[in-house]
């Protein structure tokens, strides 16, 4: 197909007929498409308006050739968890406004499989790298690291020098989890959280950390303070449960370390013929949008995701930038309160 600006067969349109559209030299042309110093605004408005009217494009691998392609890679744990898309809007917010775009990868939980992706990515010229969740050992973090730029969700190692990280207080919102709940009444507190043998997780053990702390800090001894694993399906959250609430001195209310498992816990709860907050309160991690549907109606602790995930675009965008240091971002948690333990204090 001919196009219609340039008055030639169809194919890529070059820099150099934006050039020649716009009346000035190709060099102008980069220095516009790079955002470079010193452009006059007459120049940015002509070089813009030709870019617009030949639908120009810029090639990610000339780019690349250059040293910079102006994509990420985002590297996912898996898409089921509702939390993510916060992540994901955050880290839209902080490339608005950019010449960057993300790539998007999921791994699954396996560490093989994350590896080959960020491989491909790196092979693909990314200029830098959103781990959101992996299970990728450290070492084999650092050493991407000195490929590319790297920032990690999902994983706290505040003395961490060759990448940066953005992550909430885990250990704060386990601990909050229960001081909310012993000040709405309830008695005995559980947690379930992810089975080990799933792959190490961070922020589950960090939770469990904090629940344990602040159990302590309340008087319970560790034979009463229960924290039970449970695989990600539904079957095995509701066995998990059933078995908590026929054991001896069963729990009045449970927490669900992520809001995926807490909506299950919320299921299995009423399918045993349960009333929610009234027999059981349920409470949540990361306040992700199904915590607010009616039927949910799910108290939650709020990691501030969208928040988290401007960060850590931010902070890869200042490494790709040329800042050697590296920062550690925690945002503070809170407790979103819902009717699922919403009740009078006995």
């Amino acid at each position: 197909m001919d196009n219609p600006a340039t008055g030639r067969a169809g194919g890529r349109v070059t820099i150099r007929e934006v050039a020649e559209h716009a009346g000035v030299s190709v060099a102008a042309v980069s220095k516009v498409m790079r955002d470079a110093y010193g452009v006059s605004a007459d120049m940015r408005a002509k070089v813009e308006s030709s870019i617009a009217a030949l639908n120009y494009r810029p090639s990610a691998a000339a780019r690349g050739m250059r040293g910079q392609t102006y994509t990420i890679g985002v590297l996912m744990v898996d898409i089921k968890n509702p939390f993510f898309p916060l992540l994901l809007d955050g880290i839209s917010d902080s490339l608005a406004g950019t010449q960057y775009v993300p790539l998007i990868g999921i791994g699954r939980g396996q560490p093989t499989l994350e590896t080959t992706i960020v491989h491909a990515l790196i092979d693909r010229q990314v200029d830098g790298l959103i781990l959101i969740g992996q299970r990728m050992d450290t070492a084999v973090v650092e050493v991407l690291a000195r490929e590319v730029p790297v920032v990690m969700i999902g994983h706290h190692e505040p003395g961490a020098t060759t990448f940066d990280s953005a992550n909430n207080d885990d250990e704060r919102g386990g601990a909050l989890a229960v001081e909310y709940l012993l000040q709405q009444g309830y008695k005995r507190p559980a947690m379930i959280t992810l089975g080990k043998d799933q792959g190490r997780a961070d922020v589950s053990r960090k939770r469990e950390v904090g629940f344990t702390r602040a159990m302590r800090e309340a008087g319970f001894d560790d034979r009463t303070i229960r924290i039970a694993e449970a695989y990600e399906g539904i079957d095995d959250v509701t066995a998990t449960v059933r078995s908590l609430i026929e054991g001896q001195e069963p729990p009045d209310a449970i927490f669900g370390w992520a809001d995926y498992y807490a909506l299950e816990v919320l299921s299995a709860v009423r399918s045993l013929g349960l009333r929610v907050p009234e027999d059981i309160g349920v409470i949540g991690y990361d306040n992700s949008p199904p915590c607010a549907f009616t039927q949910n109606d799910l108290t939650s602790i709020d990691q501030k995701g969208r928040e988290i995930g401007r960060n850590a675009a931010r902070l890869l965008l200042e490494r790709i930038g040329g800042r050697m240091t590296a920062e550690h971002f925690i945002a503070s948690p809170t407790v979103s309160t819902r009717g699922s333990t919403r009740r009078k204090t006995k």
